[in-house]
């Protein structure tokens, strides 16, 4: 046994105890009126604070709500201690008990009125309110259902988390091109080459990650890489070529992109640009190397691609001087 379990059975048999002398020196009624007493005090005292956080927020109709609880259970603490008109306290333990079931009720369909939590989730599709026939399907579980109703309704992208809830991936995706064709916003292109490719619909995929990539340009080499997937070789040539414009903007900028020019040019076939950038990454690997000897591995690498031996060699033995002196 733990501690922390040592000190929790240790309490509760010393509450257990109190409660059991409690009862034996005054009577068990007193204990009840005491348990009573003590738990309404309790709930007056969260009232009372809640009641002042909402007013100061100028909530008020939820504060006349706090109000009536701190009244009720102040009012229930004051009989527990005269005990006059015992009937009053269990008046309002039930009406809290009420309450309490009726919140957790309205709770579970918040964006319902009265009227469509009472009525089934198939009359109210007949009835033509599509909205709230949705999120009686969809509290029952039937996502496909929920997600008709909710494209009848005009909500789409609810209709979309609903087919993707039924594992119905390629009409999830199909919303999500349709919500990024209306509203101009590149991230459902990317949701939809999400559930494309949980369909298995590597062109599709690859298509609405086109789309994003116009706009985030270090997705173009995914692009390429799901057409080479699908088997769409003049596709991915072209991703590649956009990706490629993409790696030589940032190489110019960051030497360590030259390394993905040089593979993207390979890719191509185009030998000798492929040459000229792993020259140009050599370079920068050599210049990051004077700072920090970790980086001969990388010079080591650049010139076995380029086919100089010697270079390649001793840069490996500078690597394993660095690694020596460091262990």
């Amino acid at each position: 046994m733990d501690r922390l379990t040592a000190i929790l059975i240790t309490f509760l048999v010393g509450i257990f105890g109190v409660a059991v002398a409690i009862a034996h020196f005054f009577g068990l009624l007193f204990l009840i009126r005491l348990i009573l007493g003590l738990c309404f005090l309790g709930l007056a005292m969260i009232f009372a604070v809640m009641l002042g956080i909402l007013v100061y927020a100028k909530s008020f109709k939820y504060a006349l709500l706090s109000a009536l609880g701190l009244v009720s259970s102040a009012y229930a603490v004051y009989q527990c201690y005269t005990w006059r008109n015992p009937i009053h306290v269990l008046y309002i333990i039930v009406a809290y008990v009420i309450v309490l079931i009726f919140g957790v009720w309205w709770i579970s369909e918040p964006d319902l009125s009265v009227i469509e939590r009472l009525k089934s989730a198939t009359s109210l599709e007949r009835s033509g309110n599509y909205r709230a026939a949705a999120r009686k399907f969809e509290k029952k579980g039937d996502y496909v259902k929920a997600a008709e109703c909710y494209l009848k309704a005009g909500m789409i992208e609810s209709a979309a988390w609903c087919y993707e809830k039924a594992e119905d991936y390629a009409k999830a995706a199909e919303l999500y091109e349709r919500i990024a064709k209306e509203r101009g916003e590149s991230y459902y292109w990317k949701e939809a080459y999400e559930f494309w490719k949980k369909a298995g619909n590597k062109v599709r995929a690859a298509k609405c990650l086109e789309e994003y990539a116009k706009e985030e340009p270090w997705f173009w080499e995914d692009v390429a890489k799901l057409y080479e997937e699908a088997g769409k070789r003049e596709d991915a040539e072209r991703a590649w070529k956009k990706a490629l414009e993409y790696y030589l903007k940032e190489a110019e900028e960051e030497g360590v992109f030259w390394e993905d020019v040089a593979k993207i040019y390979e890719i191509l076939g185009e030998k000798e640009k492929a040459k000229e950038a792993w020259m140009k990454y050599a370079e920068y690997c050599e210049r990051e190397a004077e700072k920090d000897p970790a980086w001969w591995k990388h010079v080591a690498e650049a010139y076995e691609k380029l086919g100089d031996r010697q270079k390649a060699e001793e840069a490996k033995k500078r690597y394993e001087e660095h690694k020596k002196s460091k262990a």
